[in-house]
């Protein structure tokens, strides 16, 4: 009986353990480590990491993985979400975008040569509602616009540099996941390796030519973040990044340098 006695209380001990773990992970954030897995056995860093391709073939073969972490996403209840720390929230939803970005690839892979085949003359790719995520089924849009640009708790224009539309011309799908406790560090490396890249930015003559993005999205980098009320401030601040000399910032901060957008390459970013 002393022994049955003593096996109870051993699983009790075992059971309140597991659940207080549990707590403890679910009140601190979520566990990416099934996404960072995938990344970096089917993402390519390329020139340092400025940019990258996507082995969709083995994310294909890894399906059944890549299932695995979307649904865990599509289990977390918005009350736990709103618990995280802010860090915490912001990483779960770029890898949220990221993640789901190559899942709506392989729903035609590999008959196709850019996310845009996926669309149609009505609807874009990103405007699609697959996604089952906090409570609603969302679409790309959803995720990148309202969760993250359209929410106050956020306003960090360096996401521009982390969710990745699956292109050549987007900035490089980092091949681990985002966390909290390090995203500071991952978003200010992204936003260096993207603007160091000099096929999507750099200067020539009384020119600078920048990466569509921040045509699209100019506004962002323009709404307080760091005290920048104009992108020529942000882009001063990187201006080692985008090898500007002297002559040449000077030139931007007093704005008689010319900001021109390139064409935006939308090519699947996939291994070659």
């Amino acid at each position: 009986m002393k022994k049955l006695r003593l096996l109870v209380v051993t699983l009790l001990n075992f059971v309140f353990v597991g659940l207080l773990s549990s707590q403890v992970s679910a009140a601190n954030g979520f566990d990416h480590s099934r996404w960072d897995m995938l990344l970096k056995q089917h993402v390519l860093p390329l020139n340092g990491g400025q940019a990258s391709q996507v082995d969709y073939q083995g994310f294909a073969d890894d399906k059944p993985e890549l299932d695995r972490y979307l649904a865990a996403l599509s289990k977390v209840k918005s009350g736990e979400f709103d618990a995280w720390p802010k860090d915490e929230q912001l990483a779960f939803l770029i890898n949220a975008y990221n993640a789901w970005t190559v899942d709506l690839i392989l729903t035609k892979w590999p008959d196709l040569d850019s996310i845009k085949d996926l669309g149609s003359f009505f609807r874009s790719p990103w405007s699609q509602s697959f996604i089952p995520l906090l409570g609603e089924t969302r679409s790309l849009d959803d995720i990148e616009h309202n969760l993250i640009r359209g929410s106050d708790r956020y306003q960090d224009p360096r996401i521009h540099f982390a969710v990745n539309c699956a292109s050549v011309g987007c900035p490089a799908l980092r091949n681990e996941a985002y966390t909290g406790k390090h995203l500071e560090a991952q978003l200010d490396e992204q936003t260096r390796l993207f603007l160091q890249d000099r096929s999507r930015n750099r200067a020539e003559s009384d020119k600078l030519l920048l990466s569509s993005i921040f045509k699209w999205y100019r506004e962002d980098f323009e709404k307080g973040w760091k005290g920048y009320s104009s992108l020529e401030q942000f882009l001063l601040d990187h201006a080692a990044d985008l090898s500007l000399t002297p002559a040449e910032s000077q030139k931007l901060k007093d704005k008689d340098m010319s900001i021109r957008f390139l064409d935006y390459d939308w090519a699947l970013n996939k291994t070659l």
